[in-house]
């Protein structure tokens, strides 16, 4: 039988911060504007994607860095950083670097796998080393040590009028407890819980099995699971989830008309598993708050989560994305049993 539906403890956006290539800087301050009134309308947490070569952030712990000294309370996330782009040690004392100027608010979320297009950037990337590196779980337990104060030297002490630590500094003690992994297959699922991670799970996960039909909220719920029982905290691991959801309550007839346009075009790549690593899509979700959350009170995997870090759609404009964060808030968020500050 299908778990009762949680409360709603704690309510995230996720954005991609897209920018004109002419002109990036308004595009990267729209989205600490963005930030800042989730902050404002009381949001838990504002989640970066992450985009190489690409008109989005492509750095989103930068971006963080900037976002904490504007804000003081919201926490702010990566979704996620592709581990095959970072050297595992540099990126645990950026990490923790802005962790410690933010007060303890950051939540990292990474990925493993060889960079998109590797064979066009390897040269550029890894130009001695592409045929060694290595792109699998391994690369996340690195990070794991470093920001969790393994050694990542053999020395230590005094050279001259220079001291010097065998860990990664500065140390930032609660972070280790707050990296994510954003997974999309059982493995991911398990190795993460295996590793004391957080869970991200996202509108697209892996349709793993050979036969049909296939329903993504069933695999995503597998996932879930699979994740909490392999965790030390069993059914209290945090996952969070991250479907594309547009609430419509205060949005004009043209906004709700585009809204519809844009879920209405990804729709059929919703329907069975998509290309060679078989993705199965979440269809977006439009409508009033009211109607949205009969849908996710209906949604097998959302009933077993009680975080969530909605999806902002990639390609609309700031004026948007005010009017569905403030529905989200005032809204979305209550009817889903949510409260600020929860």
């Amino acid at each position: 039988m299908p778990s009762s539906p949680r409360p709603l403890r704690k309510l995230g956006f996720l954005t991609i911060g897209l920018f004109d290539e002419a002109d990036p800087r308004r595009g990267h301050e729209s989205t600490l504007e963005i930030i800042e009134l989730g902050e404002r309308l009381g949001f838990d947490s504002a989640w970066l994607r992450h985009r190489h070569l690409q008109y989005g952030i492509s750095s989103p712990v930068a971006v963080m860095a900037a976002a904490s000294q504007r804000t003081s309370r919201i926490e702010l996330g990566t979704a996620v950083i592709p581990l095959g782009w970072e050297n595992p040690l540099r990126l645990a004392e950026d990490l923790a670097t802005v962790d410690i100027l933010s007060g303890g608010r950051i939540n990292p979320g990474v990925s493993v796998g060889p960079p998109m297009h590797f064979d066009e950037v390897k040269g550029a990337l890894y130009p001695d080393t592409a045929d060694v590196e290595d792109f699998s779980y391994e690369r996340v337990r690195r990070l794991l040590d470093f920001v969790r104060g393994k050694p990542a030297s053999d020395f230590s002490g005094v050279q001259g009028f220079e001291v010097f630590s065998d860990r990664v500094q500065p140390h930032s003690p609660g972070l280790g407890r707050r990296l994510w992994y954003g997974g999309g297959s059982l493995s991911s699922a398990r190795w993460a819980g295996e590793h004391g991670m957080n869970f991200l799970t996202s509108s697209v996960v892996k349709a793993e099995g050979t036969e049909g039909p296939y329903d993504f909220a069933q695999i995503q719920l597998s996932h879930i699971r699979a994740f909490r029982a392999a965790h030390p905290d069993g059914a209290d691991a945090r996952v969070s989830q991250g479907l594309v959801v547009i609430p419509t309550d205060s949005a004009s007839p043209e906004q709700r008309a585009k809204y519809e346009e844009y879920a209405v075009k990804r729709t059929p790549r919703t329907t069975s598993p998509q290309g060679p690593a078989r993705l199965m899509f979440a269809p977006d979700i439009v409508g009033t708050s009211e109607e949205i959350a009969e849908r996710l009170h209906a949604h097998a995997a959302f009933r077993e989560v009680d975080e969530v870090a909605f999806a902002l759609p990639f390609t609309f404009e700031h004026e948007d994305y005010v009017q569905i964060l403030t529905d989200m808030a005032t809204k979305l968020g209550p009817t889903l049993g949510w409260r600020p500050g929860a």
